[in-house]
């Protein structure tokens, strides 16, 4: 069996770095928003080329507090994406903001900027494009847009740790930046977390104040907060993950290469596009087939597990029916989440497994 994610391989490999971090922090005592965390935050700002880090508990908070720090409440508007994970829509929604979804690019999958602009109304109040499977959408002309409306811009970065467009880092483009660490990340805790990247002083302070009860110190509580605090352990093992990163991007981007030579030409499937002004990294290795639930199956018969990222947008998820969006209103939303399926990369992944799983796909078109 070769599994979409190998996260014991990860471990196995760093494993000598990382048990002696996590006992230090169990004898220091202190657990929450400590020293580990600390200086995680200013080591992941320097990664990303940003002032200011904030750890949070999850990616999905990350988002949160930015739109609130952005000022997004009660009646206000969110342009953002369907073809995502629900947590922007959700992000969004706690606040009591309505989110407005923007179709994507055929090639990218990321916000469409040509139809950007139709979507803004006087109730919006940010634009959240996604950087989604770990390349980054068109900044520059989101940008233009949003400094044509005085609208902020929040990077749902949530995908893309170390991803770049004309050489910047996601999350440094935009007023805040918002990253997950769930495990299956390309850098992932031990558990959950997430953070938020800003060059904005009032942004930064805001938000560790909404992190942790609105305090602005203890017992003092300035603003109605959230305990969305990350715990010590998980910046410790983030730390040491951290001076990984680099080198597990670059073993992502070896192995998407090789894909890409193998499959190019493929009969069975389309490989995702990497556009030439950005660095992908490749959270997600996702390629389109007109009939993936076949191509799934042969995939899994052959001992090969794949993915759906994802499979419902959000506009027309059960849970969101109270937007008001059908079938056909975003096409090429639509017609992505019948099409891709996403194929196993990892660092851990060998070459040799990589030409396996291409030869796989290979022989369910000539099967086909």
């Amino acid at each position: 069996m070769i599994p979409l994610l190998d996260l014991k391989a990860q471990y196995a490999s760093i494993k000598s770095e990382i048990e002696p971090a996590v006992l230090r922090v169990l004898a220091s005592g202190h657990y929450v928003l400590g020293e580990e965390v600390a200086r995680f935050e200013e080591e992941f700002a320097a990664y990303c080329d940003a002032k200011h880090a904030i750890a949070v508990n999850t990616g999905t908070s990350a988002l949160h507090l930015a739109l609130l720090a952005a000022g997004v409440g009660p009646g206000d508007e969110v342009a953002t994406v369907s073809f995502t994970f629900v947590a922007t829509a959700s992000a969004v929604c706690y606040t009591g903001a309505r989110p407005v979804f923007v179709d994507v690019e055929t090639a990218t999958l990321t916000m469409d900027p040509a139809k950007l602009e139709a979507a803004i109304t006087p109730r919006t109040k940010a634009i959240l494009p996604v950087h989604l499977y770990g390349q980054m959408a068109e900044m520059d002309a989101i940008m233009a847009i949003a400094d044509k409306h005085g609208i902020p811009v929040i990077e749902d970065s949530c995908q893309a740790h170390g991803a770049e467009y004309k050489g910047r880092r996601a999350g440094s483009i935009g007023v805040s930046g918002c990253f997950s660490f769930y495990p299956g990340k390309n850098l992932g805790a031990c558990g959950e977390g997430g953070i938020v990247v800003t060059n904005d002083d009032d942004h930064a302070k805001k938000i560790r104040m909404l992190r942790d009860w609105g305090q602005e110190q203890r017992y003092h509580h300035t603003l109605k907060g959230f305990n969305y605090r990350m715990d010590e352990i998980q910046g410790a093992i983030l730390r040491i993950k951290l001076r990984h990163l680099e080198a597990w991007t670059e073993a992502r981007r070896v192995r998407a290469g090789r894909y890409a030579e193998l499959l190019t030409n493929s009969r069975s499937v389309r490989v995702p596009v990497a556009m030439m002004d950005r660095r992908h990294v490749y959270h997600v290795y996702a390629v389109r087939s007109r009939d993936r639930e076949r191509l799934q199956h042969s995939l899994r018969s052959e001992g090969i597990q794949t993915g759906l990222h994802y499979p419902i947008p959000i506009h027309l998820q059960k849970a969101h029916g109270d937007l008001g969006y059908r079938a056909g209103d975003l096409p090429v939303s639509e017609t992505a989440a019948g099409e891709v399926l996403s194929l196993p990369i990892y660092p851990e992944l060998t070459l040799r497994q990589v030409d396996q799983i291409a030869a796989a796909v290979e022989q369910d078109a000539y099967v086909s």
